[in-house]
């Protein structure tokens, strides 16, 4: 790793990923983001499932929240807060992302679990969305010391459906997180961007002269559609416009 590494997040509504490259092109490798899977008890996967949980005062025995890196927040992100959720659903903070786009409410209020009893303290989505981030940060700051996550670049997704208060609080809660600069990215369009990846020594047969392609992103929240326009270029990879999205 090295500062012009590139790190690109998936802040999905029902998991998060993480993936890395060399900022000049490479071989893409997939962070695999340590978690609870039981009380005191981590392991690493591809996947961070993107749920918060609650705990109640006395919930779970003492150092049960502490992570790999010594902290020992009064939450649960990831695979362990899922299971206890399944259970006490009460206590569970789930699909904030979708929170974040919906304008019908105060997206920076302490709204969620929506529906919690009231002895739940509850967050707002921009906070859950910042303890997802600040936990994908820590686990990789804790893997990789010589190169802290505020020094590569940031690529972090969004749905092509947010409006611009969405992509703010996204930033916003980035910056909470410590991600101080991170640069938003479509995901029809990142998706796009990996199918002229996969296919780059065969790019005319892969788009069978097609100059305008719609890309359908059926996510955990929403269903995103981005037409983009081709422009081959004599070297290099062609140049794509998205022109519309819905």
């Amino acid at each position: 790793m090295s500062a012009r590494d590139v790190v690109g997040i998936d802040l999905g509504t029902t998991h998060s990923a993480v993936a890395f490259c060399p900022a000049g092109g490479g071989r893409i490798e997939v962070f695999r983001v340590p978690q609870l899977v039981a009380p005191g008890e981590a392991a690493p996967f591809d996947l961070l499932p993107s749920t918060v949980y609650l705990p109640a005062p006395g919930e779970l025995p003492a150092g049960a929240t502490r992570l790999p890196w010594g902290e020992a927040p009064p939450w649960i992100v990831g695979e362990l807060a899922r299971r206890l959720g399944a259970s006490v659903p009460g206590r569970l903070v789930a699909s904030a992302k979708s929170w974040l786009s919906y304008a019908g409410v105060d997206r920076t209020a302490a709204i969620l679990p929506w529906g919690a009893p009231p002895d739940v303290e509850k967050i707002a989505p921009v906070t859950a969305s910042a303890r997802l981030l600040a936990h994908v940060r820590a686990a990789w700051d804790a893997a990789r010391p010589d190169t802290p996550l505020a020094h590569p670049e940031v690529v972090l997704t969004v749905p092509a459906s947010f409006d611009e208060v969405a992509r703010a609080l996204t930033v916003q809660a980035a910056r909470e997180a410590g991600i101080e600069r991170p640069r938003l990215l479509e995901e029809p369009q990142a998706a796009f961007y990996d199918f002229l990846h996969q296919h780059e020594d065969a790019l005319d047969a892969a788009l069978g002269g097609a100059r305008l392609a719609l890309v359908v992103d059926v996510g955990g929240g929403t269903t995103d559609l981005t037409l983009v326009r081709i422009d081959r270029q004599p070297a290099g990879p062609p140049r794509i416009e998205r022109i519309a999205v819905g």
